[in-house]
């Protein structure tokens, strides 16, 4: 089951998290819940990407990893996985974001990502665009708290960090602004299940 136009109600706060789930695991039904509650989101979009410009590896094959991800949320109606980047035909988070803000121009949303990608946040393609374009939310992950705060993005944006108590606002904030959450963390990961051999 695919939900290529997943529906944005006016005016509410919609989580945006891509990435090429390969595969969708209970580590990011743990974070995508946390940013519900801690930003008083509406509801959140798996954006199951067709791809990863970043990674050498092909993943598995999209429809596969739609399966997976609505097997690990078993119905979690406010996490919603969705395909809409195939239909969209994009390759970069910067034109999903454009391309998605044209066809929701009342919805309001914000990107959520890992602390391990804030890391190497500015190898993404026009990762600066991306900081102006939406609000961010940073979600803990083991281990990469201080790398995070220490990366380029995080000083370069160094001023227009939001504290952690204020999250909820972020939505209804005028981007560039961003926060680092701090939360209990889950060790799971996509490249250790495949690595243990539990995604073939």
């Amino acid at each position: 089951m695919f939900h290529r136009r997943p529906i944005a109600p006016d005016g509410q706060p919609i989580g945006l998290l891509g990435g090429s789930f390969d595969p969708a695991h209970g580590g990011h039904a743990h974070i995508s819940r946390i940013a519900l509650n801690r930003l008083r989101l509406n509801r959140i979009w798996w954006l199951v990407s067709p791809g990863n410009p970043l990674k050498l590896n092909t993943p598995a094959p999209l429809e596969r990893r739609m399966d997976a991800a609505h097997a690990v949320l078993d119905g979690t109606a406010r996490i919603i996985p969705t395909d809409i980047e195939r239909v969209l035909d994009t390759v970069y988070t910067v034109d999903t974001i454009h391309a998605l803000k044209r066809r929701y121009p009342r919805a309001r949303f914000i990107w959520l990502m890992g602390a391990d990608n804030l890391v190497q946040f500015n190898r993404w393609h026009k990762w600066e665009e991306i900081m102006h374009a939406l609000p961010i939310a940073v979600m803990a992950r083991p281990g990469e708290q201080v790398r995070a705060g220490l990366s380029v993005a995080a000083r370069r944006f160094a001023a227009f960090r939001v504290p952690a108590h204020e999250a909820a606002a972020l939505p209804y904030r005028e981007p560039p602004c961003w926060t680092m959450l701090t939360h209990p963390t889950s060790r799971l990961s996509s490249t250790s299940i495949r690595a243990k051999g539990g995604w073939q």
